[in-house]
C-alpha cells in the first residue's frame, strides 16, 4: 500500500497536456452504441461510491466502457458537479491492483505514464524491468505521446523527465533512453532504402565491434521514423543473416544488450512486446501485476487485439483465458471488460 499512495498522491496541479493516441480499430476497449452525457455518469459513479460498501461492480461498468476522451469529460465533469476529483474519490473508495487499475485507467494516457516512469525512476531499483515503460513511451507510442508525457512529467514534478533520467540511470543505458525520450520522430510512413542499407552496416559494425553505445546506434534508433527502422531491420537480416536483436544477444548479457533488444522489439512489433510483458507476468510462480495492468492498460484503446494475436503465436494460448485464470476478483473482471469480454 506504500507504494501504490505514493505513486498516486501529488499535489493539486494546473492543466496537464492531453495524450495524443489514436483509438484505432484494432482495440479491445468496447464502447456502448449511445454513450450516457457525462452528468450522468458522474452522478452514477457517485452513488457508486456511497452507501454501505462501493458499487465495484458499476464502476467497471462506467469507466470500462469509456474511452479516453469520454473518462476526460466524466473527470472534468465530476468535478464541477461535487467539488472533489474523480480520483480523490477512487483513491478513498478503492485498493489493492483493482484500485490501482482503476486508478490508472481513469489518469488521461499521458499523466498515466508519466507517473509510471516517475516511480520508475525514483524506484531503488534500477533493472531493465523496471525501465520498460520509459522504453515503451518512446519506442511502442505515436511522437506526440512523448511529448505529452514529458510536459505532464514536469507539470507533476517540477522538474523534466531527463533532469531524472541522467540523475538516476547509470551510463551508458542513460544516454540510450536521452536519446529516445528527447527525439521528436516524424510519424509518416516514409522509406529511404539508400538510408535503410547504410544504416543497417553501421548498426552491424557497432554491433561487431561491440560499441553499443556509440553515436550511430543512439542517433538511429532515436531519431528515424519506426516505417524507416523497420526497412533497417530488414535490411539488416538481408545483408548480415542475422535478425539485429540476435547480434546484440551474442554480444553480450548485460542490461546494456538487454535494453537495446527491448528497445528494437517497442519498435518493430510493439504488439509482441506487449504479449511479452502479458506472458512474462502472468507465467512462472506468482504474477506481477503491474506489468501485467500496464500492458493492458496501456493497449486496451490501441492494438490489444494485436497484442492477442501475438500473445496466441508465442504461447499457444488464448490471452483472455491466461488473464482469466491468474487474477481474480474485481481486478480481474476490470481486466477482462478492457479486453472486450464479459464479466
Amino acid at each position: 500500500m506504500k507504494s501504490f499512495k505514493k505513486l498516486f498522491t501529488s499535489k493539486p496541479k494546473p492543466h496537464i497536456p492531453e495524450s495524443s493516441f489514436k483509438i484505432g480499430g484494432m482495440g479491445s476497449l468496447k464502447l456502448l452504441d449511445v454513450i450516457p452525457s457525462p452528468e450522468d455518469d458522474s452522478h452514477k459513479l457517485k452513488k457508486a461510491f456511497q452507501g454501505f460498501g462501493t458499487d465495484e461492480d458499476g464502476i467497471i461498468e462506467i469507466l470500462g466502457h469509456r474511452d479516453a476522451n469520454q473518462r476526460k469529460k466524466i473527470r472534468e465533469t465530476y468535478h464541477q458537479l461535487y467539488n472533489e476529483t474523480l480520483i480523490d474519490a477512487l483513491k478513498s473508495e478503492l485498493s489493492g491492483d483493482f484500485g490501482k487499475a482503476v486508478i490508472l485507467w481513469t489518469y488521461d494516457p499521458s499523466e498515466r505514464d508519466a507517473r509510471l516512469a516517475n516511480e520508475a525512476l525514483k524506484s531503488k531499483k534500477k533493472g531493465i524491468k523496471h525501465l520498460e515503460i520509459i522504453v515503451e513511451i518512446s519506442c511502442a507510442s505515436s511522437p506526440q505521446h512523448i511529448v505529452a508525457v514529458r510536459q505532464a512529467y514536469c507539470t507533476l514534478f517540477d522538474h523534466s523527465l531527463e533532469e531524472d533520467i541522467v540523475a538516476s540511470v547509470p551510463p551508458p543505458l542513460r544516454k540510450i533512453l536521452l536519446g529516445l525520450v528527447t527525439s521528436y520522430r516524424y510519424d509518416k510512413e516514409v522509406v529511404d532504402t539508400d538510408v535503410a542499407n547504410l544504416e543497417a552496416d553501421r548498426l552491424h559494425e557497432a554491433i561487431k565491434t561491440k560499441d553499443l553505445a556509440n553515436d550511430d546506434i543512439v542517433y538511429i534508433l532515436s531519431t528515424r521514423n519506426f516505417y524507416q527502422l523497420r526497412t533497417t531491420f530488414e535490411c539488416y537480416k538481408k545483408k548480415h543473416g542475422n535478425p539485429i536483436d540476435k547480434d546484440i544477444e551474442k554480444s553480450g548479457k548485460g542490461d546494456l544488450e538487454s535494453l537495446l533488444r527491448m528497445v528494437i522489439l517497442c519498435i518493430d512489433s510493439p504488439e509482441k512486446h506487449f504479449a511479452e510483458v502479458v506472458g512474462t507476468s502472468i507465467i512462472g510462480l506468482g504474477t506481477d501485476e503491474d506489468s501485467l495492468t500496464r500492458a493492458i492498460i496501456s493497449r486496451a484503446e490501441i492494438d490489444m487485439m494485436k497484442v492477442k494475436s501475438e500473445y496466441l503465436n508465442i504461447y499457444k494460448s488464448s490471452l483472455d483465458d491466461a488473464v482469466t485464470g491468474d487474477t481474480s476478483g474485481d481486478y480481474r473482471n476490470f481486466l477482462v471488460t478492457l479486453l472486450g469480454g464479459k464479466i
